[in-house]
């Protein structure tokens, strides 16, 4: 019967674990949608103002790199330019 009992409190602590994980990451993906909802009022205020989003995007992006990967892409879209004629 000690067996039934530690069976069935090592499934309870295991659900409450779960329904604790699980309630986190949808609390997490709310702040997500919240987070995401912010970023397009920002970048419609930018656009707003004037500024080119597409090249804000870039801009974003390339800022996440580290400043050699950038610079091996610049001169590897700057070779693929030159090879089609586009310079």
């Amino acid at each position: 019967m000690n067996d039934d009992i530690t069976g069935d409190s090592a499934q309870a602590i295991a659900v409450g674990q779960l329904r604790a994980f699980i309630e986190r990451i949808e609390r997490l993906e709310e702040e997500k949608g919240t987070i995401s909802d912010d970023i397009k009022e920002v970048f419609a205020e930018l656009k707003g103002s004037g500024f080119d989003t597409k090249a804000v995007r870039a801009i974003i992006r390339a800022r996440k790199k580290e400043a050699h990967e950038r610079q091996e892409e610049e001169a590897m879209i700057q070779l693929y330019m030159d090879a089609l004629g586009m310079a």
